[in-house]
């Protein structure tokens, strides 16, 4: 603690009037001397002691207890302070640095560590914020009081303020890395945020790489959901559209990278990410009615629901050779299109509905037989079967018995029923958690009627009397095929004995028959929360699913994942990293962004003194490269002195101060003031008077 001494006047009268009345004694006063009268200097002080007297002098004496300058110094742990030994001479810096720092009286030393934590709570992606962390450390300092920073990183800082002299002190920067360092980039210059499915695509991109020639030719890689590597060829410095498709409906993960270049500092930025949303055009269903039935409109009411659906509806109403001399003018009838639909536009068909179909002549087997071509390339068949099923006219006895995964018995089964999720069904996407599932006993309508069959290939997921199948599901080569083997689904859409969840399971079934992937029965999917990937395995399989994770950084973990309930096994494994995380558990591969797709901390890696000149030079602060220079020596230096030198970065000192105690002396008591001044007066009469 210090103290300091000093003298202040506190007048009871105003200025003005303490002016006034020096005026008025200054008149006489001024009178007498300029007639060489022998008391005037006597008058002149007595008139002086007066208005000292009004003016009241205090001696005031303080006591101070000087305030400590802050000195902050941010160090930068970013992702790309990772690369080479930056980290190494970013932390030998901060070692030699601090002691000099200590070692100086009255100047506080806060050391922040900024730029780890990649994972922004909005998501936005910023890059390295050291500004940021250095105004929450400094929040509580008052410009007055800070003494400098000190930024120890690579110069790649994204959030330099626009007025750097703000800050209130110099902005000195220690750069980690080298002059002339040499980097390959791959930039995405535009994508496209969403695609309908199976059309082409464009991703444009520029391959950047100032060590080498422009125009010189780089492979590239182009890979979707972690699948096959389509292979491109891109020219350095100049644009690249490459196209692809979009292989399903959601969200598809689409990686670009370039192979790396000679020297160049990472690999990092070699790759980047796009998350494409696909979506399917307008989905084609063909619905072919073997018979009026009231299940009939169940089906076409659900599809015409659907916006996105356009449905070809045929129901055959007679067969070709039945003549019964009705005009046709009056049955108001078209032929049916069976040459356009089952030959020329067959593929032009997401799903086909077989609804209580019989052979009766309609299709001729040839056409049979392309819709099981059409089933082992891609396409989607599901056939709700009705009595004839367990006949000669059913189905099964023409070419797509080859891809039907259920046989007929020749039974049909014509008994109330509640239909039932099988052990295999309560796993299964199409019917998990299907409501009214719950529990043992369902909370569903019965049916009526099951065609029975033998199965051998495929999945039962509903089972119906004595355990019987009643919904089957196969996938034969690219495409798929699913059995309803009961045609009394409308039940539940009447409301029958409480109804059931017949939309819900009919809209499952459809859409897993056209491949959406969140109906897939055997998938691998992770999503970033937080700081870490939930990791998310269905499978039909109950055995223990044990998942390896890669990081960006070709580090590996693993996690073994926990059970949990309609198939699903789950773990959570933290990251710490931004980039892409691939996934792996022998028999499913996924991938797995976390932060930014491309964040901006990785888009140059290349030490830079560009940034961060205008803060060092707005606030007189200054630049220094380690790997040219030693770290430099601290100065103390007043306010608006030069604060940086050869081999030398300067510190302000502020002197600032906080008074902890004050003691008053009045100067002019006024027994002492009255004495003074009747005693210059009567010396002054005296000496007049002789």
């Amino acid at each position: 603690m210090g103290g300091i001494t000093d003298i202040v006047f506190n007048p009871e009268l105003p200025p003005w009037l303490l002016a006034a009345l020096a005026a008025a004694a200054a008149l006489p006063v001024a009178y007498a001397l300029a007639r060489r009268a022998r008391g005037a200097p006597w008058r002149a002080l007595a008139a002086a002691a007066l208005l000292l007297a009004l003016a009241e002098p205090t001696l005031v004496s303080e006591e101070r207890e000087p305030l400590a300058d802050v000195a902050a110094v941010v160090v930068d742990e970013s992702q790309s302070q990772g690369i080479g030994d930056r980290r190494a001479a970013s932390e030998r810096a901060l070692e030699i640095l601090r002691p000099r720092l200590e070692d100086r009286r009255n100047l506080e030393v806060r050391v922040v560590r900024a730029g780890r934590n990649p994972l922004p709570q909005d998501g936005a992606g910023r890059g390295t914020a050291l500004f940021a962390a250095l105004a929450e450390a400094l929040s509580d300092t008052p410009k007055d009081r800070r003494a400098g920073v000190v930024l120890i990183t690579d110069g790649q800082v994204h959030d330099v303020p626009a007025d750097p002299a703000a800050i209130g002190a110099p902005v000195h920067v220690l750069l980690s890395g080298a002059e002339g360092e040499r980097d390959r980039r791959l930039i995405v210059e535009q994508a496209p945020s969403y695609g309908i499915v199976g059309r082409v695509l464009e991703l444009k991109v520029r391959v950047e790489d100032a060590a080498a020639e422009a125009g010189r030719p780089v492979a590239l890689s182009l890979t979707k959901d972690g699948g096959e590597a389509e292979r491109h060829v891109v020219a350095i410095g100049e644009q690249r559209t490459i196209p692809f498709a979009l292989e399903h409906g959601g969200k598809t993960i689409v990686e670009v990278e370039i192979g790396a270049g000679e020297g160049e500092l990472t690999a990092e930025n070699n790759r980047a990410v796009v998350a494409i949303n696909g979506v399917r055009d307008r989905l084609r269903v063909l619905l072919v009615s073997g018979e009026p039935h009231p299940g009939e409109r169940t089906w076409r009411n659900l599809l015409k629901a659907d916006p996105s659906v356009d449905l070809v509806h045929f129901t055959i109403l007679r067969p070709p050779e039945k003549q019964d001399g009705t005009p046709v003018r009056e049955l108001s009838l078209i032929a049916f299109p069976v040459r356009e639909l089952f030959e020329v536009k067959l593929k032009d068909f997401d799903l086909i509905i077989f609804d209580r179909y019989r052979r009766r002549g309609v299709l001729p087997q040839v056409y049979l037989g392309n819709i099981v071509d059409y089933i082992r390339g891609g396409g989607a068949v599901l056939e709700a079967a009705g009595p004839a099923f367990a006949t000669a006219l059913g189905l099964y006895r023409t070419p797509l018995g080859l891809v039907l995964p259920g046989e007929p018995t020749g039974v049909v089964h014509e008994v109330g029923f509640k239909p039932r999720l099988s052990r295999v069904g309560r796993r299964h996407p199409v019917t998990a958690a299907l409501p009214g599932s719950e529990g043992r006993e369902p909370s569903w309508g019965r049916w009526f009627r099951l065609v029975e069959v033998a199965t051998e290939r495929g999945d039962i997921l509903m089972e119906g009397v004595n355990g019987k199948p009643i919904l089957v599901v196969h996938r034969v080569g690219k495409g798929r095929v699913a059995q309803l083997l009961s045609d009394h689904a409308w039940l539940w859409t009447r409301g029958f004995e409480n109804g059931g969840p017949q939309a819900e399971l009919l809209r499952r079934l459809a859409h897993w028959l056209m491949k959406e992937p969140d109906l897939e029965e055997e998938q691998l999917r992770a999503t970033a929360s937080g700081e870490g990937l939930v990791v998310s395995r269905r499978s039909l399989d109950e055995s223990e699913r044990r998942v390896v994770v890669t990081g960006p950084d070709g580090e590996e973990r693993s996690a073994i994942l926990a059970p949990a309930a309609n198939g699903l096994a789950q773990a959570r494994i933290g990251v710490e990293g931004i980039g892409l995380y691939r996934l792996d558990d022998g028999d499913k591969t996924a991938v797995a962004a976390v932060g930014p797709l491309n964040p901006l901390e990785l888009s140059d890696v290349r030490t830079t003194a560009e940034r961060l000149a205008p803060a060092a030079q707005a606030t007189g602060g200054s630049i220094t490269w380690l790997a040219a220079r030693a770290v430099p020596d601290v100065r103390r230096v007043g306010r608006g002195q030069t604060a940086a030198g050869p081999g030398w970065i300067g510190l302000v000192r502020n002197d600032r101060y906080l008074v902890t105690g004050v003691a008053q002396l009045p100067l002019m008591p006024p027994w002492l003031a009255l004495v003074l001044i009747l005693g210059l007066i009567a010396w002054g009469w005296w000496r007049e008077a002789r």
